[in-house]
């Protein structure tokens, strides 16, 4: 069985924890990174902005939630799963915090953040995007799909080893790859288009942990 490391509390990532289990691998949540010693990979999931100061900026006043100390352990597993050649998936925040560890920058608020954000009365939003041929996605899911988006911040420069993979409509960059090290990454939320949250007007989420396991 597959162990896959999640920095932070079981009780926060239920999600997580049921999408990984539902593909048949053994979720490790643990801020202690000694427990990932024995993990197959990493999971960087979703949660609050990265501090800007991280990638050279000043808050603009936009970026919030910011845990300092969760951009600290992250951006160390990081380093720790790159050194030892095990490959890492991030969700949502995750690609941000990947693309920041890599020597990426973000967008601090999108232009377009409305038709991304998660909003109390709708939850997720919902739109399309579009793979790059011969990327990861493109092989799971085709040339377009929709897929679910809780976001307002994005990339703005991608980090050198990172290969765009998908794009949404308005131009937001949606994934990102860096094959040959194992690194994958999306900005939409899997966890919530699989298992017991499949929905009908959504790819299935599952596809991605599955290939996320099959390389691990």
């Amino acid at each position: 069985m597959k162990k896959i490391f999640i920095l932070g509390a079981k009780e926060n990532f239920k999600n997580y924890q049921e999408a990984l289990e539902s593909c048949g691998a053994s979720p490790v949540f643990s801020e202690n990174l000694a427990q990932a010693a024995d993990c197959h990979g990493l999971l960087l999931p979703g949660g609050g902005d990265v501090e800007p100061l991280r990638y050279g900026e000043k808050n603009t006043g936009e970026s919030c939630k910011i845990d300092l100390r969760r951009d600290e352990i992250e951006l160390e597993a990081i380093r720790l799963f790159q050194r030892t050649g095990r490959p890492i998936l991030g969700i949502c925040r995750g690609i941000q915090i990947l693309n920041v560890a890599l020597g990426g920058s973000l967008i601090q608020d999108l232009s377009t953040a409305e038709a991304h954000r998660w909003k109390e009365e709708t939850g997720d939003q919902i739109h399309l995007i579009h793979a790059e041929p011969g990327s990861f996605l493109f092989d799971l899911y085709g040339p377009r799909f929709p897929v679910n988006s809780a976001h307002h911040q994005g990339i703005r420069e991608l980090a050198p080893s990172l290969s765009p993979v998908a794009f949404s409509e308005d131009g937001v960059l949606e994934a990102a790859a860096a094959p040959k090290q194992g690194f994958y990454a999306v900005q939409f939320h899997p966890e919530r288009m699989c298992a017991g949250h499949s929905r009908p007007d959504t790819i299935d989420g599952r596809a991605i942990f599955d290939f996320f396991l099959r390389i691990c």
